[in-house]
């Protein structure tokens, strides 16, 4: 299923490594802080909307396949 949602990524050396979804812009923005301080300076950590294929996983949250593209 294709879908906007937020997204919390994990950039290193300018390569998208990791992407979790998150429910609100609130939230992405509280665990971007968290991992910033427990990571090193080669790792950047970016909030944003993106459109991506979703799953639905059997307790009900979602989990993001694949981003498709960014806004």
């Amino acid at each position: 299923m294709i879908e906007t949602v937020i997204a919390l990524c994990m950039f290193m050396h300018g390569e998208l490594k990791e992407h979790k979804h998150q429910t609100t812009i609130h939230e992405c923005l509280m665990k971007k802080r968290v991992a910033e301080r427990n990571s090193g300076d080669l790792i950047r950590y970016s909030c944003g909307e993106v459109k991506a294929d979703i799953k639905i996983n059997n307790d009900g949250t979602k989990s993001i396949k694949k981003i498709i593209n960014s806004k």
